[in-house]
């Protein structure tokens, strides 16, 4: 081989290893380029995707912001729809959602947990949730308990109170501040993106060299869209898939909440049936006494005239406790306005311990106790004797139907703030424990909320404690509960000591030594669809010496008036067939407007005291003195009595 033949072989070589290391360098620069491109993209992503989970965690917040001011929209729209029907399901759909906008804040708490300011104003509207909730459930406790122009005006106030305000106001700021934070965000997220713009234009000049790294680095880009695209359509079918299961829950809910109603009619019905057998075998009692009474009576009276008054005493005693016990179921069963009065409890729990045992059962000992020294309070009877009663069932209830209940009044001096919201100076404490389950701390919390109960399901409203709450706050007291789970339960009711003067004997003494001692030759029209109780009454205003005219039927009172007449008195039924006794009364008094009148009726819930007019009224069964008395009212009156008087029975 010549010189001339090794040149070209040294230059292919050499070409060779300039190739070589122009490849070399070509594939370091490229690998170099393909670095920093993957680097800059990188930054570039790692900025997008904290910039895109930035904005979602944003968006959040500001939904979750505006759900939370709508869930507390729905819950006062509820609380006004429950105070305008005073429907139980209505009351409980507030409760839920009031519940339910606690676990918004819950969560919103926990979604802003990263930033300081936020955090204050979630605490702030904690504390504003709270407040305003106190406001509206003190609304809600006047609505359960009936109270329905009290109930009306705290709701109208509740529009007004500034917690209403204050709540959009921080609802306002949180979004506020978190569109300012996604802002500052944004705004750092373009910036770095704009400075890793140039950078990528300069790599983009070498991108020729490395137009397969830019082919795989598409290929993985598009990967990563599919793999996001299919991600989404995911979460729209989980989506739809749990709108399907929340209206399904709807569904299964108000179906729920049917048959609870059903159940709890049931239920009230089961215990009306079993209180109805109680007072049907007391009342075979008393007439047993009347009827054996009257018996022996007639038997004895050609044999023995003597002993016929003896007789005759028995039957009498006998129909007073029938009546008495009528009047006192009567009383249980009316719906009124607190009528405060002074009361010695001990002898308002004694005077319950029929209905007592009859309601609790021959498996439950009742116990009562007193060292309250005689004290007076100053509160409504029937409203002390129904919360005695609903503590009774709560602790029969708690102890199964089996156990022992005690009653302990005790005469107390509390320093002010000792117990609750009680003012320094004498209380009574009415103290009601049982035998049974007791309760848990975090159910003793909750015990006087309206609606809450540990009852299952149709077994209890959630109203008894919050009812009897409203009634010790009511009567300026406090209520306490003491529970040890295993052992029993205690409540115990703080009522201040009434000092002051009852005058109620004072006032009928009064009344009784102004009236005539005796009232002879009225002219006395008796209204009455009862033929029995009619030819009675009849024959009662004649032996009194008045003139009695009977009328069966109403609607033929103001005929008799005119022709028969005249008249001094209308004794008139309450209930009657075509038109009530108020109702006839109204019409007559329009033509005859000096005619006294006695309302006589053998139901507490016949009419209400503005039916009545401040009439006077005697209730059924009645004697012959009392019909006296109550006559004697009804004319010596020279002008309307006040609503709540009764005649003398």
């Amino acid at each position: 081989m010549s010189g001339n033949d090794a040149e070209p072989g040294l230059v292919d070589q050499a070409r060779a290893i300039w190739r070589g290391i122009a490849l070399s360098v070509m594939a370091v620069l490229g690998t170099a380029i393909v670095v920093a491109l993957i680097v800059v993209l990188s930054d570039t992503t790692a900025q997008r995707d904290r910039a895109l989970k930035a904005q979602s965690h944003s968006y959040d917040v500001m939904i979750l912001a505006r759900t939370l001011s709508g869930t507390i929209a729905h819950a006062e729209a509820a609380l006004g729809r429950y105070v305008m029907s005073r429907d139980q399901l209505v009351g409980r759909e507030y409760y839920d959602e009031w519940d339910s906008a606690r676990n918004q804040i819950d969560r919103l708490d926990a979604l802003t947990g990263d930033n300081s300011r936020q955090q204050h104003m979630i605490d702030q509207l904690r504390a504003v949730y709270d407040r305003r909730g106190q406001e509206l459930a003190i609304t809600a406790l006047s609505t359960s308990y009936k109270k329905d122009q009290q109930a009306y005006s705290r709701f109208y106030a509740a529009g007004k109170s500034p917690t209403l305000r204050q709540i959009d106001n921080l609802l306002d700021g949180i979004i506020d501040s978190e569109h300012t934070l996604l802002d500052q965000r944004v705004a750092a997220a373009a910036a770095s993106i704009q400075r890793s713009n140039p950078v990528a234009m300069i790599l983009a000049a070498f991108g020729v060299l490395i137009v397969i790294a830019a082919i795989v680095l598409g290929w993985l880009t598009i990967g990563v869209m599919r793999e996001r695209a299919a991600a989404r359509a995911e979460a729209d079918v989980e989506r739809e898939r749990s709108a399907v299961l929340e209206d399904a829950v709807n569904e299964a809910t108000l179906a729920l909440r049917a048959q609870e109603a059903k159940l709890r009619q049931v239920q009230k019905m089961e215990a009306v049936g079993q209180l109805t057998g109680g007072i049907a075998h007391d009342f075979n009692n008393m007439l047993a006494v009347v009827l054996g009474g009257l018996e022996l009576a007639r038997r004895t009276l050609k044999t023995d005239p003597e002993g016929v008054d003896r007789h005759l005493d028995n039957a009498t005693e006998g129909a007073h406790r029938a009546a008495a016990l009528t009047r006192r179921l009567l009383a249980f069963s009316r719906e009124e306005a607190l009528n405060p009065e002074a009361i010695t409890p001990i002898a308002a729990i004694g005077g319950m311990s029929d209905l007592l045992d009859r309601t609790l059962g021959d498996a439950i000992t009742v116990q009562t106790a007193d060292d309250g020294s005689c004290w007076h309070i100053w509160a409504d009877r029937h409203e002390l004797e129904n919360t005695i009663l609903n503590l009774a069932v709560n602790a029969r209830d708690a102890m199964d139907g089996r156990g022992r209940l005690t009653i302990r009044t005790d005469a107390r001096t509390l320093e002010a703030g000792e117990i609750g919201h009680c003012l320094a100076g004498d209380h009574i404490a009415i103290a009601v424990s049982d035998t049974g389950c007791g309760m848990a701390p975090e159910i003793m919390e909750r015990v006087f909320e309206p609606f809450f109960t540990t009852k299952p399901v149709g077994k209890g409203t959630g109203l008894g404690l919050s009812q009897i709450f409203a009634f010790v706050r009511q009567s300026g007291g406090e209520i306490a509960i003491a529970s040890v789970e295993g052992q029993g339960t205690t409540v115990t009711l703080y009522l201040p000591r009434h000092v002051g003067i009852d005058d109620t004997a004072t006032k009928v003494e009064t009344v009784a030594a102004a009236r005539p001692p005796s009232i002879r030759g009225l002219g006395v029209l008796i209204v009455e669809d009862d033929p029995r109780v009619l030819t009675a009454t009849v024959g009662a205003i004649e032996e009194l010496g008045h003139r009695a005219v009977p009328c069966p039927d109403p609607l033929d009172a103001p005929r008799m008036l005119d022709d028969l007449g005249p008249f001094d008195l209308v004794i008139s039924d309450v209930l009657m067939p075509g038109q009530t006794g108020p109702e006839m009364i109204a019409g007559l008094i329009e033509r005859h407007p000096g005619l006294a009148v006695l309302f006589v009726t053998g139901y507490a819930g016949d009419g209400s005291a503005a039916d009545f007019e401040g009439r006077p009224v005697l209730r059924k069964p009645f004697t012959i003195a009392g019909l006296e008395r109550a006559i004697a009212d009804a004319v010596t009156l020279g002008h309307p009595s006040p609503p709540d008087q009764l005649a003398a029975e």
